[in-house]
């Protein structure tokens, strides 16, 4: 059997791995972000986003299903010689086809009634705005079909695969900006065509990898009601959690095009590129731990699946603490040198983001050992009930008059109430202890680390010169003043000295090798 420090040296080196595509994928995906805004404009800027918002509302039917798949394929594997994984695969990909029929069925009519009736939108735009959705569904149906080799890969852990391709989505897409810049036809209409072509093109690399390199992605026709039904079940009562995440983003990005306008839809659109690139970080260090915590579950090694939860949510959380600081501190300079016309409200969007990704770091490990479990109904429908109040919480303050920033201030408050009930509802389902969460993650990461990195920057902001030099020296105390206080208050002695030795062991392997 696999040991624990081979499981952890393999989620080391994957999360390397997709750190370099974070890293290249994040530098090429602000310049792309930065050209597309300056192509479109503002106004055409929002509309792709709202409408692309309207699309990924449907996330809700298929985000469900999504997680089953992604759940059942990793479980499958954690049994060992006994898996099926072709029927699995197989089975998930039949379900795939139906869903998508049905999300065109039921989005192409909502989609256009939107459009006409309740955007706020100028009148000869609608047209333009029809040919988006057309183009985003297409994006969102291919997107849904790439969901069983996408698990697959994450499943087999070949992350070296996930990053491949991920830097040709990037290329792609920047190469799709530079188009529409010198493009005299309707930019907008044509945006949304090229960004259709490049998920076509994606799509059909993760098709020909996963048949190259796994004997399970060949289809054939299975119909196991047994599983088909297992999965629909677990689909069914993920679906509240599936649906109060989407309304959350998506309703929120709505609520403010009713209240506000495409400009300031423009903002948030902004706030939430930039954030996803930052997240970027513990999105692939997740990305990397997942399949062990469902695995480990699997094969019923549970202590080690607790420890792996409680590293990686205080892990993930100073990783996020360490980049977001400095943006936090800085992101008008920021915003200002990244883009021609910073559209107002972005500046306070990309802090409140912030915040909210940072509170979502501690939750996600979490999430991923509760689906593990497969018994979720009583866990969605707490933890998706109370997500549920986003959407109502964020209209009545809007309608009382607050301003747009309020939508991700409501998020935030939530987001921790739902920590709490997660945790609750993960220990009575696996016996998690919460106390130990407690200690080592909400008091170790949220307080001591995130209290004591604050200290130096704020009274830096206080005093700092304006322009390139204020920047360079706000963001240089962030970085080395953040990783001093998470390198004393955020780690363990027995991570400390993990580090210490890793690095030791690297210094001597070059000696050896330069000797």
């Amino acid at each position: 059997m696999e040991t624990d420090f081979h499981k952890s040296r393999r989620i080391a080196k994957n999360t390397l791995v997709l750190y370099v595509r974070m890293l290249f994928m994040m530098f090429l995906g602000l310049f792309t972000s930065r050209i597309v805004l300056s192509a479109l404009g503002e106004n055409d800027f929002g509309i792709y986003n709202v409408i692309g918002g309207v699309v990924a509302m449907f996330t809700i039917i298929s985000g469900a299903l999504n997680s089953a798949v992604s759940r059942f394929i990793t479980f499958e594997m954690g049994k060992g010689p006994d898996a099926e994984l072709n029927k699995v695969y197989s089975t998930a990909v039949t379900i795939q086809v139906i869903l998508a029929v049905i999300v065109i069925v039921l989005a192409e009519p909502a989609g256009l009634w939107f459009i006409e009736n309740k955007m706020t939108i100028d009148p000869d735009r609608i047209p333009a705005a029809k040919w988006v959705l057309q183009f985003s569904l297409l994006a969102f149906v291919v997107n849904l079909m790439s969901v069983p080799q996408m698990a697959s890969i994450t499943a087999h852990e070949k992350m070296s695969a996930y990053a491949y391709i991920g830097i040709l989505d990037g290329v792609l897409r920047f190469v799709t900006a530079l188009l529409i810049l010198h493009s005299s036809d309707d930019r907008l209409v044509m945006y949304s065509a090229l960004m259709a072509g490049v998920v076509i093109a994606v799509r059909i690399a993760y098709g020909i990898y996963c048949r190259r390199h796994f004997e399970e992605c060949r289809y054939r026709p299975v119909m196991d009601s047994g599983l088909i039904r297992e999965m629909f079940s677990f689909a069914g009562w993920n679906f509240i959690g599936v649906a109060s995440g989407v309304l959350r983003d998506q309703g929120g990005n709505i609520l403010v095009n009713l209240f506000s306008g495409p400009a300031v839809n423009a903002a948030r659109g902004v706030a939430v590129q930039l954030n996803g690139a930052v997240q970027g970080f513990v999105t692939n260090f997740m990305t990397a731990v997942n399949p062990q915590i469902t695995k480990s579950y699997a094969s019923s090694e549970h202590e080690y699946m607790y420890t792996l939860v409680r590293k990686s949510s205080r892990l993930s959380f100073c990783l996020l603490l360490l980049i977001a600081l400095p943006i936090f501190f800085n992101a008008d300079f920021l915003l200002g040198v990244w883009l021609k016309d910073v559209p107002e409200h972005a500046a306070s969007f990309v802090r409140l983001f912030l915040v909210f990704a940072l509170s979502e770091s501690l939750s996600n490990p979490m999430i991923t050992a509760m689906l593990a479990t497969g018994n979720i109904r009583n866990y969605q429908i707490v933890v998706g009930g109370i997500q549920l109040m986003n959407v109502p919480v964020s209209y009545l303050c809007l309608k009382l008059g607050a301003a747009p920033e309020v939508t991700v201030v409501v998020a935030i408050v939530i987001s921790q109430i739902c920590l709490f009930a997660r945790l609750t509802m993960l220990g009575k389902a696996t016996g998690f202890p919460v106390w130990k969460f407690l200690d080592e993650v909400w008091g170790t990461a949220l307080f001591k680390a995130l209290c004591g990195s604050l200290v130096l920057p704020i009274l830096t902001d206080l005093v700092k010169p304006a322009g390139f030099a204020g920047f360079l020296l706000s963001a240089g105390l962030c970085l080395v003043w953040s990783s001093f206080v998470i390198w004393l208050l955020g780690l363990t002695a027995d991570e400390r000295q993990w580090v210490r030795q890793t690095v030791m062991n690297k210094i001597r392997r070059n000696d050896k090798d330069n000797g």
